[in-house]
């Protein structure tokens, strides 16, 4: 679970990228963030993920509240969160396989459990065939899919996307989301930054939440059947 209360980030020198945004999200839900360039969806998923810490209010992670936690304590707490971003960071020096390895790595996780996992991840995202390619040679929908692979490998409860399908054509996109609605039908939370949820989903058959930004501030919140 996550749940803002009237959250605000103001960073040096520039203006509040968020101002009072309050929401709730449940395990298991699929969360749309839609708005403009600069409306403040990378600053809202960076605090779901811990990576940045709120200028003022309330960010609950599993009712842990991320500003008091000790800067040692939130790497435990990033590992329940799978982050996919939209230029892929990708290492481009090792192959398919040993970059969906480095969060096991990271994590101690290595030899015979840590294969299966990797292939289990590859194999999710239809790559199982391209474990030993480098990534240059992959398309850009095929990159993208690499970079889900890797950040499912750990089995996070949550995954948080920054406009995975912002450089893909329509078909690459669509197939995109269809992961993101599996991954989501068997219990993970999948939060999308996007520019247009209900266009992209695809899917009419799968509910959503859709909270839409507007210059920092949460104006709409609902639910998409």
């Amino acid at each position: 679970m996550i749940s803002f209360d009237n959250v605000t980030k103001r960073y040096p020198g520039s203006h509040e990228a968020l101002t009072n945004v309050s929401f709730t999200i449940n395990q298991g839900e699929l969360v749309y963030v839609t708005g403009h360039s600069g409306a403040g969806k990378s600053t809202l998923l960076k605090l779901m993920a811990a990576i940045e810490r709120p200028t003022t209010g309330t960010v609950l992670i599993n009712n842990q509240n991320v500003s008091k936690l000790k800067s040692g304590t939130l790497p435990y707490v990033r590992r329940k969160f799978g982050l996919v971003f939209q230029d892929h960071k990708l290492l481009y020096d090792r192959n398919c396989y040993h970059n969906v390895a480095l969060p096991l790595s990271i994590n101690g996780i290595t030899g015979q459990d840590a294969g299966k996992r990797i292939r289990a991840a590859l194999d999710k995202v239809g790559l199982l065939d391209k474990e030993k390619a480098m990534p240059i040679t992959l398309s850009g929908g095929e990159q993208q899919r690499l970079a889900i692979a890797r950040a499912v490998v750990s089995r996070p409860s949550i995954l948080i996307a920054d406009e995975p399908t912002g450089n893909l054509d329509r078909v690459y996109a669509a197939d995109i989301l269809q992961l993101f609605n599996a991954f989501q039908q068997v219990g993970v939370t999948v939060i999308i930054a996007t520019h247009d949820a209900l266009g992209n989903s695809q899917n009419e058959h799968v509910s959503s939440k859709i909270l839409h930004l507007n210059q920092g501030r949460l104006v709409k919140a609902e639910v998409a059947a």
